[in-house]
């Protein structure tokens, strides 16, 4: 019911605006009209424009739909057609209506005659505009809707381009972590049978949490650091006494979200580069803490430090790099300190994930 007077507003607020062009026209070829006399042949004008306006409102887009796929010489013939029949029924209608206000004096057929060329030109001009902004109008909705959709396939083009490569990245991550733990497990199987039972415990937890964190995209630091916590004891049987580590992390910030293996990349690459070489081996802190709108994720060692000037491609932390990049953005930063007796490897991410648990906390506590 609301969009039928929405329209028929539309169709009076248009029939108003044709019917003022008769007195005006009249005005212009004869100034001798008087106010009240063109007030008078506004009113009568608007009746012609009513009785003509919506019928043709009602008829023309059923009459332009049916004829669109005529040759273009029975198209118009069409249209025009059923213009001039619409425009003649209403004048003929109208000067009824008129000879029962007016009177006698009314003269029927030579004001039919006048009001039917002028009506027939109004009609010709005001279906001719209408056509006109409903064709610019549709081409305009039809052009949105292109830019929609290609903005659309864009944006899913552009999501899975970055997950294959997320996809590509992580698939070189965890052949190499793997290795890497095997190797561990390797050095005790025939020293102590027990403890490499243990370690096998340990790998299948970090292997279930890796193929599990590859669909996830993102994980609750405290899980990681129980990932790292695993990986570090899986080493520490490796190297004994050599690896010492602290953890020195918040339980406030378990709940933010990091990348899955991200911080276990940065304690890989001390213990590769700190740790392994070194026949004293060396200590490894293990540093989170937060700010307004970022998380800093910070692993130092006291070990020898490593080339940093430019990471090959398919090292843990250049692979980190590119992870990071791929999903924050400019927000992910990778950031390397290495010197001789120590080397500092940070990431810092957006911070997601301790705000909305807090905040869902207060708001539960809230509630009780």
């Amino acid at each position: 019911m609301l969009r039928v007077l929405k329209w028929l507003a539309r169709v009076l607020v248009l029939d108003a605006a044709v019917a003022f062009a008769v007195p005006l026209f009249q005005n212009f070829f004869d100034p001798t009209y008087t106010l009240a006399d063109l007030i008078w042949q506004y009113l009568y004008s608007v009746i012609y424009a009513n009785l003509i306006g919506i019928p043709l409102c009602l008829l023309l887009p059923s009459v332009w739909l049916r004829t669109a796929e005529q040759p273009n010489r029975v198209r118009t013939t069409v249209r025009a057609a059923v213009i001039l029949s619409i425009t003649l029924c209403g004048c003929l209608i109208a000067g009824l209506i008129l000879r029962w206000i007016i009177g006698p004096q009314y003269t029927y057929w030579p004001d039919f005659r006048r009001s039917f060329g002028i009506s027939l030109v109004l009609s010709a001009v005001a279906v001719a505009f209408v056509s006109l902004y409903e064709v610019q109008q549709t081409r305009l909705r039809r052009s949105a809707l292109e830019l929609q959709t290609k903005e659309l396939e864009r944006e899913r083009a552009l999501k899975l381009a970055t997950e294959a490569r997320l996809s590509s990245l992580e698939a070189r991550i965890h052949p190499h972590f793997l290795f890497n733990t095997l190797n561990s497990v390797s050095a005790l199987i025939h020293d102590d049978p027990a403890r490499a039972e243990k370690i096998v415990t340990q790998l299948s937890e970090l292997l279930r949490f890796s193929l599990d964190a590859a669909g996830l995209g993102l994980v609750p630091l405290a899980r990681e650091l129980r990932i790292v916590e695993d990986y570090l004891e899986i080493e520490r049987a490796r190297f004994g006494a050599r690896l010492q580590y602290t953890l020195d992390v918040p339980d406030s910030l378990g709940e933010c979200l990091v990348p899955p293996l991200a911080l276990q990349t940065l304690v890989e690459n001390s213990v590769k580069y700190a740790v392994g070489p070194r026949g004293r081996g060396a200590s490894i802190l293990i540093h989170a803490r937060r700010s307004l709108d970022s998380l800093r994720l910070e692993v130092q060692d006291d070990g020898p430090g490593f080339a940093t000037l430019a990471l090959p491609s398919g090292h843990g932390l250049n692979n980190l790099s590119e992870r990071l990049a791929a999903l924050f953005g400019e927000h992910g930063k990778l950031d390397i300190r290495s010197s001789t007796g120590q080397t500092i490897v940070a990431i810092e991410i957006p911070l997601r994930g301790a705000l909305a648990a807090e905040s869902a906390i207060e708001e539960a506590a809230a509630v009780k």
